[in-house]
């Protein structure tokens, strides 16, 4: 027996495991997987395509029955700014030297799509147990949709002020994320990185309030 079994009971999963939604290395496969063990096996749908979300959340149903999480981003998609891409390029000329590198040369990227109505449609058609997100909640409109569906609602902090922000808006539990995420910070209410701090001292923050 767990000492402190909230999330389990939150949850309704058998292990305190929650199986972190990696954007194009995690599929239906390993969500099966770790639900099945008794953790709670998460999809990343951010990367994915309706078609793709569609497919392996039916691929998830036909292999479990058991509680999933299904993860979006509710990020704002940034607008391109040549002059920043200047600036940035400029100051890491040196490296661009020291390795050979085309200094114009196009930088991959990935788009990750925002969550939406469709997306949305999509949690009411097979209602996973758990939907979480990064970068702040969805307008409220589709916050209650998702509630209406029975999922729980978790989302990402890195300070203070977000952890009050989500709970306010009646998020079921936080991920304390600290700044060793580096650019993978899902922050929403600032960018001033003095503002954040390590996971460890963040989940004590958090855990007083």
């Amino acid at each position: 027996m767990w000492p402190n079994d909230r999330i389990l009971k939150l949850f309704g999963i058998e292990l305190p495991i929650i199986q972190a939604p990696m954007a194009t290395c995690v599929f239906s496969e390993m969500v099966v997987a770790v639900s099945e063990a008794g953790g709670l096996g998460s999809l990343p749908c951010a990367l994915l395509s309706l078609e793709q979300i569609r497919s392996e959340l039916g691929a998830i149903r036909r292999q479990t029955s058991l509680p999933i999480n299904v993860n979006f981003s509710c990020h704002t998609p940034p607008r391109a700014d040549a002059n920043r891409e200047k600036v940035w390029r400029q100051r890491l000329q040196r490296y661009y030297v020291e390795f050979g590198l085309e200094q114009n040369m196009p930088v991959p990227s990935a788009n990750p799509a925002p969550f939406g109505d469709e997306m949305c449609d999509l949690v009411v058609e097979f209602h996973p147990e758990v939907v979480s997100f990064h970068f702040g909640l969805p307008e409220q409109k589709m916050v209650r949709r998702v509630r209406d569906t029975g999922a729980k609602i978790v989302s990402s902090a890195t300070s203070v002020d977000e952890a009050r922000w989500l709970e306010d808006r009646g998020c079921d539990a936080i991920v304390a994320q600290g700044y060793e995420a580096g650019g993978h910070r899902g922050t929403f209410l600032s960018e001033d990185v003095s503002t954040q701090s390590g996971t460890m001292a963040l989940v004590r923050r958090l855990s007083t309030l």
